[in-house]
């Protein structure tokens, strides 16, 4: 007769579990993936700038990345072209060496919607093709990992242009970056945005205000006027899109800067921003800013033109060769 040892069977599978316990203990645990922190935004867009300011400069300079201002203002303004708040959890999983060859493709990818506009705002990225060292790299790290915790994306990933258009982020952190003696010796003191919400109330209105016509702010800054403006537009139903935007500044940062915001709040295409002093040069410079940005232009269609008839060359050679192939068989 056969006999079931039930109890056997029993200490058998604890056994069996005991030690599939002991392994799985034994194996190492993975890191969950870094997700961003919640931040309480503070409800005034602009004291929410001003805090992504404070803590962006707080962490370059205390994971020493030098007295660099073009890094992280370049930094912050390339992840302003994002439109999609989700990959903020993305960036955070990224490794140092992982940002400047993300940041000349977000640059080179702009280019070739804007190249006018990033041409002018060169001074933000000339230096992703200077191969930052080690300590510039963990500096960068710390940069997007304290904008995106703080909320950036929150403003500037918006698919709506009003919303996105709530705040100059870039103002704050330009000024914030630089000396108090640096901004004295230039005269830098951008217009708060009280201030040019309401000279933009006063100055338009859609009684006077239609298509085609330009708006021009000779003393640009990073482009806050441009802000206030396009918004009240917006909210006269009146389309940016349908006017002339033109705009210089003595300093090639702040150009840099006002062109990015350009994009950002989705100003149009029928956009000039230029460095040049406008008491010291004819007309300030807008001929020949409005020549050099045609040529620019010109450029871009040239390249794409080219790449163009390159990729069809390639299609066409690959197709050839498949027929042949197909032919000898």
């Amino acid at each position: 007769m056969v006999q079931f040892d039930l109890f056997g069977e029993v200490e058998q599978k604890l056994e069996e579990r005991a030690r599939h316990r002991e392994g799985e203990a034994a194996k190492p645990k993975l890191a969950p993936p870094p997700r961003r922190r919640k931040y309480a935004a503070p409800r005034d867009p602009h004291q929410h700038a001003n805090k992504i300011a404070e803590n962006v400069m707080s962490a370059w300079y205390s994971t020493y990345g030098g007295n660099r201002t073009d890094v992280p203002l370049g930094t912050v303004a390339a992840l302003c072209f994002f439109r999609e708040p989700l990959i903020a959890d993305w960036l955070l999983t990224l490794e140092p060496a992982h940002f400047p060859p993300l940041l000349r493709e977000i640059w080179g990818v702009q280019w070739s919607a804007r190249p006018d506009l990033i041409e002018v705002a060169r001074p933000l990225h000339a230096w992703v093709e200077e191969n930052p060292d080690d300590y510039q790299l963990r500096a960068i790290q710390a940069v997007v990992h304290t904008a995106v915790n703080t909320g950036l994306l929150d403003i500037t990933a918006d698919d709506d242009p009003y919303l996105r258009s709530r705040a100059d982020i870039l103002s704050p952190l330009l000024t914030g970056l630089r000396h108090k003696s640096d901004k004295k010796w230039r005269g830098e003191y951008h217009t708060p945005p009280c201030i040019t919400d309401l000279m933009a109330h006063v100055l338009v209105d859609d009684d006077i205000c239609g298509p085609g016509m330009s708006v021009r702010e000779p003393a640009i800054g990073s482009g806050g006027m441009f802000r206030s403006v396009a918004q009240r537009m917006r909210e006269l139903n009146l389309n940016p899109h349908d006017f002339r935007w033109y705009g210089n500044d003595i300093d090639p940062l702040s150009t840099a800067c006002a062109a990015v915001n350009a994009i950002v709040w989705d100003l149009g295409p029928s956009v000039a921003i230029w460095c040049a002093n406008t008491f010291a040069e004819h007309d300030g410079g807008m001929a020949k800013a409005l020549a050099e940005r045609a040529a620019i232009i010109k450029h871009r269609n040239a390249v794409v033109e080219q790449a163009l008839f390159e990729h069809r060359a390639r299609r066409m050679i690959n197709a050839l060769d498949q027929l042949l192939g197909g032919a000898a068989a």
